[in-house]
């Protein structure tokens, strides 16, 4: 399992609450406030905006959280949230990664939100976030569509500047804040690999879900 901020983290083994009721009613509010909450409790005055907007080259839409830090580097977290009735709602996994995908390309072009490079920047000044709610549903829909989710590249820039597409479960939701993290399914920990499978927590709920879908459909290698 890894932070939601990238780097690794122990993968809890016990008094892990399972999340049951509270994730197949999740929507994507619940999941911004909890990573709002993980932000809080791991950044130091992090700016911190829900639903907020963009505006470049005419290209108009709104992100589900934008959060920027200083490490001390200004670092941009640029965050779409996926639950059960969004996936539903979509009419496929492209639909949802056009909504990416241009979330990517113009947020930074909007001068509001623009990243300038800087000398020894020592991490990527941006990361975009497709977030998967760890339900039966979102688990689903991202096996189903393995392959496509699988084959975006993390490597990206914001204008000039180095930045990281990832496309991931949420975990850790009904644990502490600080404990939030991601199980990723694209670059090295793609849906069903042995590195997917060892980030995925012990008796958490994206385990639950993983086991309450077809087996035919979730089949590590």
């Amino acid at each position: 399992m890894w932070r939601v901020d990238g780097p690794p983290a122990p993968t809890p083994r016990a008094g892990f609450i399972a999340f049951r009721d509270v994730a197949e009613r999740m929507r994507e509010d619940a999941l911004a406030t909890r990573l709002v909450e993980h932000y809080e409790a791991t950044a130091e005055s992090p700016a911190i905006r829900l639903e907020e907007p963009y505006d470049a080259d005419g290209r108009e839409g709104v992100v589900d959280l934008f959060v920027r830090t200083r490490t001390p580097e200004a670092v941009d977290r640029v965050i779409e949230l996926k639950a059960d009735a969004a996936v539903r709602r979509a009419t496929g996994a492209n639909e949802v990664l056009r909504q990416y995908r241009r979330m990517e390309r113009y947020f930074h072009a909007d001068e509001r939100h623009a990243l300038r490079p800087k000398l020894g920047r020592t991490e990527p000044g941006a990361r975009y976030l497709l977030c998967f709610a760890p339900t039966p549903t979102c688990v689903h829909h991202v096996a189903t569509n393995r392959t496509l989710y699988g084959s975006v590249d993390p490597d990206a820039r914001a204008g000039d500047v180095p930045a990281v597409r990832t496309i991931a479960f949420l975990t850790g939701l009904d644990g502490d804040s600080a404990g939030l993290g991601l199980v990723s399914v694209n670059g090295e920990a793609k849906f069903g690999s042995e590195p997917f499978r060892r980030a995925v927590p012990d008796g958490s709920r994206l385990a639950e879900s993983l086991c309450a879908v077809d087996d035919d459909l979730i089949e590590f290698p």
